[in-house]
């Protein structure tokens, strides 16, 4: 009878080391499916980022382009991108003013034109270092090895 009793004492460890095994191995996935889940959000917010600067340098352009005669050619607010003051009708060169996906917030960092009456461009205001550090499209090359999202600005150039 006592040699019975010492067999499942020696098996009740083993069942015990084994259990905590498994929770060990439980929390390792769990803490990688986190991290991995953080960096597919960020990713995705990368990908937004790029997207509504894309929208933000066609709007830019497309307000220099229809510049009247004589007046700026640059907007002094991203409220001028969504209605343009130098008509009498509508023109809108932007639907909206977009969230930087990075921030989660509608603040974006202001690129002045070079005598400070207008903007040229915009950027995140987040110092977080991208992701994405190479094999950029073609229009945002210039992107390439940048240290943080307030380095990528979006805005036109001529």
């Amino acid at each position: 009878m006592t040699r019975r009793i010492s067999t499942n004492l020696a098996s009740g460890g083993f069942t015990y080391i084994g259990l905590l095994i498994l929770l060990a191995l439980m929390g390792i996935t769990t803490v990688a499916a986190i991290h991995l889940g953080f960096i597919m959000q960020r990713r995705s917010a990368e990908q937004e980022l790029l997207e509504i600067g894309r929208e933000y340098k066609n709007a830019f352009i497309s307000y220099a382009i229809a510049t009247p005669v004589g007046a700026n050619r640059y907007p002094k607010s991203l409220e001028d991108l969504l209605l343009d003051p130098r008509y009498t009708q509508k023109k809108r060169h932007l639907r909206k003013i977009y969230i930087d996906p990075i921030n989660d917030d509608n603040t974006w960092g202001l690129i002045k034109s070079p005598d400070g009456t207008g903007i040229i461009g915009v950027h995140s205001l987040s110092n977080a270092q991208p992701i994405k550090v190479g094999n950029f499209d073609d229009e945002f090359i210039q992107f390439a090895d940048k240290r943080s999202y307030r380095d990528w600005v979006f805005g036109a150039t001529f």
